[in-house]
């Protein structure tokens, strides 16, 4: 696994991590605590040590899971987790609320100090009035948390969290399907040396390869009651995407395979050819997924004229199929 340095936060960190929704055991369907640990033993294993999880993600079971699981088996890795979208959403943000939600936090993780905390997709108004901010750079000064960032849905959003200085990391939407950011965000954020998280890398699993028409979702994951942002933003599944459009559109990608890659492996690679990413987070809900997506990390940057043929694809067959903040 190649590592890469995380931003202002100094720390090496290996380029692929595990994004941890779906230890929640909710939102992606069920999965049991044998599962789980069977996945963290997976990542581990393989190299991974950046793990990115939420206070909402299962009420708390993820973390629960993560904290258990690193008191058994010390490993020298960077935990991030998010705040901001359980009790206090949409408009109970106080200072008491985030300090409580910091707490709560380091306890299921099982820390003494956060490495990372970010703002999980706070409504843009909250971002600026700006009280969030301070209330995070106070809990940073206690010892509370090492670093902030932000998790966002837009570029606007982020260019808000981008004016404060001591913004760590942004955590955004960014794939083969979700372009924007290259041309909106990452020579900021190299100049400010922020950290950028890449989420939903594979597009909710679109760009695995493996969904298909009469694909049955469980009714508790969000693939099934989000598919048009009934619950949240509809970003966070299929990256905005109606289903059918993306399956049309994975079709395309598969014709045009790279390297012996699988579809999944590809897109990851096209990721992790961008400088100005840290760090990219697919999730796994099944043990041997992590084995294989991994290997991009092994594999040769894309050709440029690929690179060029991707980004004439996302401008003339996907930007305009995309819903949600963006």
């Amino acid at each position: 696994m190649k590592t890469r340095l995380f931003g202002k936060t100094g720390a090496q960190v290996g380029e692929i991590g595990l994004g941890c929704w779906q230890l929640g055991g909710a939102d992606w369907g069920t999965l049991d605590d044998k599962t789980a640990h069977d996945l963290l033993y997976e990542a581990v294993d393989n190299g991974i040590t950046f793990f990115d999880t939420a206070d909402v993600y299962g009420d708390g079971r993820s973390e629960k899971l993560l904290g258990d699981f690193f008191q058994r088996n010390p490993r020298p890795v960077f935990i991030a987790t998010k705040l901001g979208r359980g009790a206090m959403y949409p408009d109970q943000y106080t200072e008491e609320n985030v300090r409580k939600a910091t707490e709560e936090s380091l306890r299921r993780l099982k820390r003494d100090t956060l490495d990372l905390t970010q703002l999980h997709c706070v409504p843009g108004k909250i971002l600026e009035q700006g009280d969030v901010f301070v209330w995070l750079d106070k809990l940073q000064r206690q010892g509370k948390i090492r670093h902030w960032g932000a998790s966002v849905e837009s570029v606007d959003e982020a260019l808000i969290c981008m004016a404060q200085p001591n913004l760590a990391s942004l955590q955004i939407i960014f794939n083969i399907f979700r372009q924007k950011p290259i041309k909106t965000l990452f020579t900021r954020a190299k100049s400010q040396n922020i950290g950028l998280i890449a989420r939903l890398p594979l597009a909710s699993g679109l760009l695995g390869g493996k969904l298909h028409r009469n694909q049955k979702f469980s009714p508790s994951d969000h693939r099934y009651y989000n598919r048009n942002g009934e619950h949240f933003n509809v970003g966070e599944t299929f990256a905005g995407l109606p289903f059918e459009t993306g399956l049309d559109l994975v079709a395309t990608l598969e014709d045009q395979l790279q390297h012996g890659m699988t579809l999944a492996q590809m897109a990851l690679r096209w990721i992790l050819d961008y400088d100005a990413i840290s760090v990219v987070i697919p999730g796994a809900s099944k043990p041997g997924q992590i084995s294989e997506t991994i290997k991009a990390s092994s594999f040769k940057p894309l050709d440029a004229d690929f690179h060029d043929w991707l980004a004439d694809f996302y401008a003339e067959r996907v930007s305009t199929n995309i819903r949600g903040p963006y």
